[in-house]
């Protein structure tokens, strides 16, 4: 009886053993030969309150013959046995013609379903629009390993990174895509493009089509979107060794903007217009340190009615003032995007501009192949732009707007922005 309950020990040690080498295996080969893909994604993952479906009209599961080529689906059903998955997993774009053919109508079938060309296609690519992204690039890159611009956090490693801080990072598994969104950079469009490519989002059972049908609140609801952050609560402690072997594998990619402007539009959408949050969550301290007004209304309807709100020289007196990251760390609104994505840590394959938002936009999802699934939404024609700057800035003193600067400028440098000299100068 001994031996056999040594043997069994022995077993299950073995096989452990062998889980780790097959994971250690896989992410040191074969890096450009398989996708992997999560079900968590799928769009059983999110649904609208209106949506009534039980769970028991989800699609089939996976096949086990099937799920072996793929190491993630293999650690989904090594760590979560009990959820099946129902997807089928995409297949390779370096698989043989004689198994496209094989598999050909069940390919039609899906695209049937989600509008998706499994067919390839050349894609016309412009030189101009190849050679701004290298240069981008490139530019991360010098920044990022020049010694001569230092700012927080250059240096460290990817697993330096407190887990807290990916949040920002939305990954869609069934095309291999990773975006870095940026608040007040077309995040809520691009948020939008990323629920109907992962069909995370379900409205009467069917997943969304088209972006801009999307309620704007569901936009933002983070239970919509799968984040490196929720990789812990799925995976323990395999979570970060995955979130590697995605950043190796998937197309990766965010949007930013001049600096400046940014923070312009940020404080526009957040203290201009009536939200009752950001109202309590900041506009009553900054009301409160920098105004005559020690006890501001308690609400923003009460404040706008009598005329109260926070200067965008209040707002810069906050960002500047050394208590408010002692209290918290920036809101995401008007965080550094260096502090959002981490550019130096993570190698992105594209930086788009909302400079040149609709151009990067069309480039982009050819570039992901998606361009035949999902168009980017139209852009607003007022959106806030850098002429308006030294308005804005007008009364802003020469000290603080270097000081800003400073706050600043790893953005302006990473990301290829001019310094706005006209604005330092006295």
């Amino acid at each position: 009886m001994g031996k056999s309950r040594l043997f069994r020990i022995f077993l299950v040690l073995g096989s452990l053993f062998m889980i780790l080498l097959i994971i250690i295996y896989w992410d040191d080969v074969g890096a450009t030969h398989f996708y992997l893909h999560t079900t968590i994604s799928g769009p059983q993952s999110s649904r609208l309150p209106s949506d009534t479906q039980s769970d028991a009209k989800q699609k089939p599961a996976i096949s086990k013959e099937n799920f072996i080529s793929d190491v993630d689906e293999f650690l989904n059903q090594v760590l979560e046995s009990s959820n099946k998955p129902n997807k089928l997993s995409k297949e390779g774009s370096d698989q043989k013609t004689s198994q496209e053919t094989s598999g050909q109508n069940g390919k039609q079938q899906e695209e049937r379903v989600r509008g998706y060309d499994w067919k390839a296609r050349s894609t016309t690519v412009s030189l101009d629009r190849t050679q701004s992204q290298e240069r981008r690039k490139q530019l991360l890159h010098d920044f990022c390993t020049n010694y001569t611009l230092d700012f927080p956090g250059r240096n460290r490693s990817f697993d330096d990174i407190p887990n807290k801080e990916l949040d920002h990072l939305i990954v869609d598994d069934r095309h291999g895509i990773i975006y870095c969104y940026v608040p007040k950079v077309a995040c809520t469009n691009w948020k939008r493009i990323m629920i109907v490519l992962s069909e995370s989002l379900l409205n009467q059972g069917i997943p969304f089509l088209d972006p801009l049908e999307i309620p704007r609140e569901h936009v933002h609801n983070s239970s919509v979107h799968f984040t490196f952050n929720k990789f812990w609560k799925r995976y323990g402690k395999f979570a970060r060794h995955l979130m590697k072997i995605k950043l190796k594998k998937y197309t990766k990619f965010l949007f930013v903007r001049d600096p400046f402007v940014r923070l312009i539009s940020a404080y526009r959408s957040k203290f201009e217009i009536e939200n009752e949050e950001f109202y309590r969550s900041f506009a009553v301290t900054m009301l409160k340190r920098y105004t005559n007004h020690t006890t501001p209304p308690k609400s923003v309807v009460e404040a706008f009615a009598a005329g109260i709100k926070p200067s965008f020289s209040n707002f810069i007196q906050y960002l500047l003032d050394p208590r408010t990251e002692e209290h918290m760390p920036f809101n995401e609104h008007w965080r550094q995007v260096h502090r959002l994505c981490h550019p130096c840590q993570i190698n992105y394959d594209f930086v788009g501009k909302l400079e040149t938002l609709d151009e990067d936009a069309e480039y982009l999802l050819s570039l992901l192949n998606v361009d035949n699934v999902v168009q980017f939404p139209p852009s607003y024609h007022n959106r806030t732009v850098s002429s308006w700057e030294e308005d804005w800035f007008a009364n802003i003193p020469v000290e603080w707007r270097r000081e800003l600067y400073k706050l600043y400028e790893a953005d302006f440098s990473l990301f290829g922005y001019s310094k706005p000299k006209t604005l330092l100068q006295v």
